[in-house]
């Protein structure tokens, strides 16, 4: 079976795994427990049916995981069901090996599908990207397999290989790709003057510390005559959303800058604090589809207290806390208990940022894996960097300065406060990997 015709079987499944299972699971408040019974009764019929009448004895052990991972995938494209024999691998090699491809991934379509691959790292030198699917790791299928499983997968001692089949734009067949694993090593701050008055600050990831090397490259930059700076988050998705808090404050002297809450996880506000804003002129921030986690809450932050203009692309949309539940038979459930919303009131994961001025970096991605696109004539030399070449145009017209004015309401009472740079362990969002 050729890979078009297995993407349109399993997202058909997957399909109807939503239709049966989503009353179940979605809006508790509209959800009666007789409507709760009601799905799950039409859910055991069909599994009935797919044992007693399907052309051929299917195994029932693999269709009821599919089953489990396609509901999962249709609330939180993060979670994962994690069987006995997987949870109990996960457990002992989790934190074992230090090797990693450099892969930020998420499950689209029951595959698992690329976020962003990690400048310098042995996927972005391979040149995976954002909207790329992998198909199999090792030979082993990724339909329907856990993403906590899948990172699991991918990771191993330094200097060994992995060999991942990758479904990407243009092509109909997968391609096989061999990727060596090593300690990662994350970008550093690229800042450059783009004229007299801009100066430019490429930001690709926000692990612990980062802030502080942000803060000191924008001084740097005001130094050598900056009056309005260009913050480029564009393939940032790896990292600590707590660095993302702290990097939207280098730029706000008041105001929201996003709260976390979920079903039983109470509303806790982050607020901006003055003391913390080391750069109050003109800003402009570019975003694009590898945006994701801390830079795109960095983002939403500084759009919705109208301290910045955001040109370029939506951004991924990964902003939550993840924890791992334990089930009773061994196995155990991987997923978001709260999210972090904008100032607006908007969940990132769901929505993710959307530019004020909206540039496509490339040309969209194709909607399914293997899916055939004709090719996409070039108005502009591939060379040219249309994204920052608009946030220039913009930063020359003059971005929002910080104001007070234009600060989203701040929490008021024991929820309010300045954000820390290191979050207690309970807020931290939970790294599978």
């Amino acid at each position: 079976m050729n890979s078009r015709i297995k993407f349109l079987v399993m997202t058909s499944s997957m399909c109807l795994v939503t239709l049966l299972l989503w009353g179940a699971v979605a809006g508790r408040s509209a959800t009666t427990p007789e409507d709760t019974y009601r799905h799950l009764a039409v859910y055991s019929e069909v599994l009935s049916r797919i044992k007693s009448d399907y052309v051929e004895e299917p195994d029932m052990k693999n269709v009821t995981v599919g089953a489990l991972n396609g509901l999962l995938e249709s609330v939180d494209p993060y979670a994962s069901y994690l069987s006995p024999e997987q949870y109990k691998q996960y457990q002992k090699s989790k934190d074992a090996y230090k090797g990693e491809v450099g892969l930020v991934l998420s499950k689209k379509f029951g595959y698992v599908g690329v976020v962003d691959a990690i400048p310098g790292s042995s996927a972005a030198k391979a040149g995976l990207g954002t909207g790329d699917f992998i198909e199999t790791i090792n030979g082993v299928s990724t339909r329907d397999m856990p993403l906590a499983f899948a990172e699991l997968l991918l990771r191993g001692a330094p200097g060994s290989s992995v060999e991942i089949s990758v479904m990407r734009l243009r092509r109909s067949e997968p391609q096989k790709i061999t990727l060596v694993r090593e300690v990662l090593k994350y970008p550093a701050i690229n800042t450059k003057m783009l004229n007299s008055q801009v100066g430019h600050v490429q930001v690709e990831s926000l692990e612990a510390g980062k802030t502080k090397q942000i803060a000191a490259a924008v001084a740097q930059l005001e130094k050598q005559g900056a009056t309005r700076i260009i913050l480029d988050l564009r393939n940032n998705a790896a990292g600590r959303t707590e660095e993302g808090i702290a990097l939207a404050d280098l730029f706000l002297e008041k105001g929201l800058i996003t709260y976390l809450q979920g079903q039983k996880y109470p509303r806790r506000d982050f607020t901006a604090d003055a003391q913390g804003a080391t750069y109050r002129e003109p800003l402009v921030v570019i975003t694009n589809r590898g945006t994701a986690g801390g830079a795109e809450l960095a983002a939403a932050a500084l759009l919705g207290n109208k301290r910045a203009e955001v040109v370029g692309e939506r951004t991924y949309g990964d902003a939550a806390v993840r924890k791992t539940v334990p089930m009773d038979d061994g196995s155990a459930v991987v997923l978001s208990v709260a999210k972090y919303y904008s100032p607006d009131g908007k969940a990132i994961q769901d929505t993710g940022v959307t530019p004020t001025v909206a540039v496509a970096e490339m040309e969209p991605a194709a909607e399914a894996p293997g899916e055939e696109v004709p090719p996409i004539q070039p108005e502009t030399k591939p060379e040219e960097d249309l994204l920052l070449k608009r946030a220039l145009e913009v930063a020359a017209k003059g971005a929002a300065p910080a104001s007070s004015e234009n600060a989203a309401p701040a929490a008021v009472g024991p929820q309010g406060g300045v954000p820390p740079r290191d979050l207690p362990p309970d807020s931290r969002p939970e790294k599978i990997k």
